[in-house]
């Protein structure tokens, strides 16, 4: 006879697992841990935060993405919270830790409606009803925005880089995006698109922040091939080749018998004569710059240069469509249909901070450009990069939507405000997820009151006053500690920053709070080849 008290083993040896509150609890704990970490970044007035790696390299940054990214988190709960950072990073390019900390108040908000012995699926259904009703309330409370409105567009890139690296030289930097901007941006009827990867930056060491420019073209952080060559040139007329400029070798092993003197002369003379031939063709499509994406020949190298033509080597596949896009060339696969040839200017080689770099200046018609970004350290140059980043993705997210929104909170003092009188309409208990969902919204007002060495409760009752009286733009000045008119004071954001952030934000709490139960593997057995002998 059986014992019934035997134990049943379903899962591996090692394994762990949560069940019901207990892995609801440790995930919402994970979450809110992440969200914490970078909260303090928030604003104009947040800290920044130093990451070292296992090599001893540095970054400091307040760049919510950055961080999450170099922390290497492991809990899978707070991954997921991750993967908003990033999608709001792909999507926009700015307000990563606006949606990570709405996650984690989200989450905060709803574990205490848990408590309340509220279920989960009750609170998922009135965020989800709180997340569509916020998108509705956004679009109709936002303004229009065209890529004729260029004090609008300066305004979005003078938010996006107040209180980060760029801050002291924001105007310079804004002049200089909106510049790259008109440049690249396609309008097809009312449709406004804006590829960020038109808009390319190389950062050098050297110089400040204030030398920051803006280039009409490309430049390559290649040099010249040789030094017979010239080292600029007016008018340029540029061939892209995605071929080497050299005698192709045999896939298979290949052996030559040569037998006497005048055979291995014969030899060397044939292969000049093919080398020859290919600059004979270069000199006669009128080309006086090769861009390569594959090597070329020092004998080749010699005859460009007798034929004072540029050229450099071994350039990315990415540089040369950026090339073809930037000066109107097409890319040639083979030297006997060479394509249509790029038209730029000057292209000279430059020194710059001990490297040379080849700039690609002044095309006609560019669809492609390059800000090369300066300054006096490395972790300065790699944050200015990072802040450009962000104000071309917050442009680019404002154009193609063509609607933009106050920053400073005063959205989020609206939305809550809609969303309180909303949740009044609702029956049941999807009432107080609604409102918790709102109550949630806070955390943003909250936290740049706080970062600025503010009482957040003042400034949450002041605000709270201001939006009651009316005032829709009402936000709150981190600097002076005042309420005030984020839209005559500039402080412009794109529409889908919120939306995209409280999108993220909600559909991941939502997620996590369907999760009763959390198994882990143990650790996967050893094989009997990793087995030590006896």
């Amino acid at each position: 006879m059986s014992d019934n008290n035997q134990p049943i083993y379903i899962l591996p040896e090692g394994s762990k697992r949560d069940q019901g509150k207990s892995a609801q609890r440790l995930n919402i704990m994970a979450a809110k841990i992440v969200a914490e970490t970078i909260r303090t970044t928030l604003g104009p007035m947040g800290m920044d935060k130093m990451l070292v790696d296992t090599l001893g390299d540095v970054i400091v940054t307040n760049d919510g993405v950055t961080i999450l990214k170099e922390m290497q988190i492991e809990h899978p709960a707070a991954k997921m919270v991750v993967e908003i950072a990033k999608t709001q990073e792909d999507e926009v390019g700015d307000g990563t830790t606006t949606a990570v900390v709405l996650a984690g108040e989200f989450l905060k908000n709803a574990e205490k409606l848990l408590d309340d012995g509220i279920h989960p699926t009750v609170i998922t259904k009135g965020f989800r009803i709180a997340a569509d009703e916020s998108q509705r309330i956004l679009k109709a409370y936002a303004k229009d925005i065209k890529l004729s409105d260029e004090d609008l567009i300066l305004s979005i890139a003078n938010t996006a880089m107040t209180g980060k690296g760029a801050e002291f030289d924001r105007e310079h930097l804004s002049k200089i995006i909106l510049e790259a901007v008109k440049f690249v941006v396609n309008v097809d009827g009312t449709k406004v698109d804006l590829n960020r990867d038109s808009i390319k930056i190389e950062k050098r060491l050297g110089d400040g922040v204030e030398d920051t420019e803006l280039v009409r073209g490309i430049i390559l952080d290649k040099e010249i091939v040789h030094s017979g060559m010239p080292k600029k040139v007016k008018d340029a007329k540029i061939l892209l080749l995605d071929i080497p400029l050299e005698i192709k070798e045999t896939e298979i092993d290949a052996k030559i018998q040569i037998t006497d003197p005048s055979q291995l002369q014969s030899f060397l003379d044939n292969e000049e004569k093919m080398l020859k031939s290919i600059v004979t063709k270069i000199a006669n499509s009128g080309a006086n710059v090769v861009f390569c994406q594959k090597g070329i020949d020092d004998y080749v190298q010699h005859l460009l240069a007798k034929n004072n033509i540029i050229a450099a080597r071994r350039v990315k596949r990415s540089d040369i469509e950026k090339l073809a896009l930037s000066t109107g060339a097409q890319v040639s696969s083979s030297l006997d249909e060479l394509g249509k040839l790029g038209i730029a200017e000057v292209v000279e080689e430059v020194r710059v901070a001990d490297d040379d770099m080849i700039y690609v200046r002044e095309c006609k018609n560019p669809k492609v450009v390059t800000i090369l970004v300066r300054g006096g350290t490395e972790h300065v140059v790699d944050e200015i990069k990072r802040v450009i980043e962000d104000a071309i993705g917050d442009i680019s997210a404002a154009l193609k939507v063509g609607k933009v929104i106050p920053g400073a909170a005063a959205s989020e003092m609206e939305l809550i405000k809609a969303l309180e009188k909303f949740a009044q309409t609702l029956p049941g208990r999807e009432q107080l997820a609604v409102k918790a969902f709102a109550k949630s919204l806070e955390i943003i007002p909250k936290t740049l009151a706080e970062n600025a060495g503010l009482d957040p409760i003042d400034v949450l009752t002041e605000l709270k006053s201001a939006h009651d009286k009316g005032e829709i733009h009402a936000g709150i000045n981190v600097f002076t500690g005042k309420v005030m008119d984020a839209w005559k004071e500039d402080v412009i954001e794109p529409l889908k920053i919120k939306t995209q952030a409280i999108k993220s934000a909600s559909a991941v709490a939502m997620m996590i709070l369907r999760i009763d139960d959390v198994i882990a593997s143990g650790e996967a057995p050893q094989s009997s080849k990793d087995q030590p002998e006896d």
